[in-house]
């Protein structure tokens, strides 16, 4: 798992799909929780309620991901330029 991790566009593959997963996990718990609340037995508005917290700790942890990809992908692509000078 850590050498896939190593490289930064498989960090940004899966930064991106946290970015995704989290946004639609934000929206589904939103959706459920606020708008059907009165018929929803307490597990599922439970659940619901942690999909408004989780979503978007999924999403900050995306786009820290993120931006540590493109950090590493800048710094290779600086380093490779100044290699080849």
């Amino acid at each position: 798992m850590f050498a896939y991790l190593s490289s930064p566009k498989n960090v940004l593959h899966i930064s991106n799909q946290l970015l995704i997963g989290g946004l639609a996990l934000l929206i589904v718990g939103v959706f459920i929780a606020y708008g059907y609340e009165g018929s929803l037995n307490l597990p599922t508005l439970v659940a619901a309620h942690a999909g408004v917290i989780l979503g978007p700790t999924a999403i900050k942890i995306g786009y820290v991901m993120r931006l540590i990809a493109h950090y590493n992908m800048s710094k290779s692509a600086g380093s490779a330029a100044y290699i080849g000078v």
